[in-house]
């Protein structure tokens, strides 16, 4: 089956362009954050400033059809959680694969918190997600976070991200693990494309754009940052910098 590959090669056309995704499926954790009142409002303000994809859960893709770019990538996130729940951290299944083919999507996204007492419960269904979207020919990606105290160490990180690639994940990202060397090795132990999550919110924009310059030059395939992102004010003084960065013009 060819779709896989197709899908993929969509995702990262070349090496030299990165991919430039927007996760904006904090809604449904966290409720109506700041920047993401207006959903449709925020997608038009993001591929106007040379963003590749958003990913979004599965109610939400509806307002969002006529704002849609025919260029713009759709991923729909399918783990879920809230704030409202004693332990929030447990994310469970919400969608299918079929789903997300249904709606237009060109990548599946689900979420993986390593370390808790229930890590086993989302290991399995990663392992679901994955066969499903094998079927079908569509990528999965794993959000992938260490939920420990410090963050995790970065052998924490790297066995994390390998857990995750190994189990069926054609996609991982993840944080900063705290220098460059380190991410270096992340990228050479993940034996997929890894994308930089976003972690703790950088004040200055100078320091943002390093961290993304930096990654990408240690081999990152991209990045998918939410609200260090969407939370700037405006945007685009932020994404189009980081668009140059990715694109190959920076």
């Amino acid at each position: 089956m060819y779709g896989k590959t197709i899908r993929l090669r969509r995702i990262f056309p070349n090496e030299r362009r990165r991919l430039f995704s927007v996760p904006l499926d904090h809604s449904v954790s966290m409720g109506p954050i700041d920047g993401l009142e207006d959903a449709p409002m925020l997608v038009r303000e993001l591929q106007d400033s040379g963003v590749d994809m958003v990913i979004v859960t599965k109610g939400a893709v509806g307002p969002l059809v006529p704002v849609l770019a025919p260029t713009t990538l759709l991923g729909i996130h399918i783990s879920a959680s809230t704030s409202l729940a004693p332990n929030s951290n447990l994310k469970v299944l919400v969608g299918t694969a079929d789903e997300a083919v249904a709606l237009g999507a060109d990548l599946l996204s689900i979420q993986v918190n390593f370390g808790i007492a229930e890590e086993g419960e989302m290991l399995r269904s990663l392992g679901i997600a994955a066969d499903q979207c094998r079927t079908i020919g569509l990528p999965l990606m794993c959000m992938t976070y260490v939920k420990k105290p410090n963050g995790g160490t970065p052998e924490e990180i790297r066995h994390a991200c390998r857990a995750a690639a190994d189990t069926g994940a054609d996609i991982v990202k993840t944080g900063y693990p705290g220098s460059l060397e380190e991410y270096r090795r992340l990228v050479r132990t993940t034996p997929v494309p890894l994308l930089l999550g976003g972690g703790a919110r950088l004040d200055e924009d100078s320091e943002f754009l390093r961290l993304v310059h930096e990654t990408v030059s240690a081999g990152a395939a991209g990045i998918c940052i939410g609200r260090n992102l969407f939370q700037r004010k405006p945007v685009s003084a932020i994404a189009r910098p980081i668009a140059q960065i990715l694109h190959g013009a920076a």
